[in-house]
């Protein structure tokens, strides 16, 4: 995430800011700037009260272009915090998305409440559905043991949705499946099939040497998903850390290591190694600043050689759709 100042006195701001801490002045997130702009000569969200919305739009009355993603919502008064939550959720992505230069014209959200129906957390051709339960922290954590993850975000659960989508545009129209297929295995294997194996069985010893969790052995979609997640939460990080001048000190960090993260997407091989090597070390001293406060590990992953070959896929991939 890049940083964001107060329009009038150059305080640092949160991207969810709509006013500033220091100065009073009302803000909002312009997303043809890029910026947090005074709400002054703009107009507010619709949804600035409904779903906590801190963009703007040029008309009054009309929702801003993050909102009007969501193609259904839960009913008034149905979970009014977890749609919160899933819209600033939202939100975030779209400004990533926005960043890598990946297109989202097609993409919609149906953002539901499994307290009135049943929900499916899942995906079909760029329209993207969510329990909101997994804006409520108990029954997230709750779902994280059940599953035996080690990590589970609602922000986690719409970069990986939005993955399987992306499989359809930078892999499958294409036609890149050789070179997919090379890396993750091939899709064309039963996926329901894959799943029910799946949620019967235990994962394979030393499974964490070719995939980054245990749901991305399910099936090569599913690995490609959680690679895509995983990309999106190493830029997002990387990207932060350079924004607010964070170093980290160490035998393996490279010379420069914040130079090339700080900007968009540019050269992908050469840039690829030092998003890498610049995460490697933040990883580790992030881990070791939530231990200190007595938390579990912010990344308890392990990207192996195997991974970084997917990871590394997957980057040029999303890369090259900006060049």
């Amino acid at each position: 995430m890049r940083s964001f100042t107060c329009p009038s006195c150059g305080n640092l701001l949160f991207f969810e800011n709509s006013t500033c801490v220091v100065c009073g002045t009302a803000v909002g997130y312009s997303r043809a700037d890029r910026a947090l702009l005074a709400v002054d000569g703009h107009h507010r969200c619709a949804n600035a009260v409904l779903a906590g919305c801190n963009w703007v739009t040029d008309s009054p009355d009309t929702l801003c272009d993050c909102c009007a993603l969501t193609r259904t919502r839960p009913a008034d008064g149905d979970a009014p915090e977890a749609f919160v939550r899933a819209e600033a959720a939202k939100r975030r992505l779209l400004h990533q998305l926005d960043d890598l230069g990946l297109p989202v014209g097609d993409v919609a959200f149906d953002l539901l409440s499994s307290e009135a129906e049943h929900v499916i957390t899942g995906h079909a051709s760029g329209l993207i559905t969510i329990d909101l339960a997994e804006g409520v922290d108990s029954h997230r954590e709750a779902m994280r043991e059940q599953m035996a993850e080690p990590y589970r975000t609602l922000l986690g659960h719409f970069r990986h949705e939005v993955g399987h989508w992306y499989w359809e545009v930078l892999v499958d129209r294409a036609g890149g499946h050789d070179r997919f297929r090379e890396v993750f295995g091939d899709e064309r294997a039963d996926y329901q099939e894959a799943l029910r194996k799946h949620y019967a069985g235990t994962p394979e010893p030393g499974w964490n040497a070719t995939h980054v969790s245990t749901y991305a052995t399910s099936h090569p979609w599913e690995d490609w998903a959680e690679t895509f997640a995983h990309l999106l939460h190493i830029r997002d990080t990387v990207q932060t850390a350079a924004a607010y001048g964070v170093r980290v000190a160490g035998r393996d960090i490279p010379p420069h290591p914040l130079a090339p993260v700080d900007a968009e997407p540019r050269e992908q091989d050469e840039e690829f190694d030092q998003l890498i090597d610049t995460w490697l070390p933040l990883s580790r001293a992030v881990n070791q600043l939530n231990r200190s406060m007595g938390k579990d590990d912010l990344y308890p992953f392990v990207l192996s050689p195997l991974v970084l070959a997917k990871l590394r896929l997957v980057d040029s991939l999303v890369v090259g759709a900006r060049l």
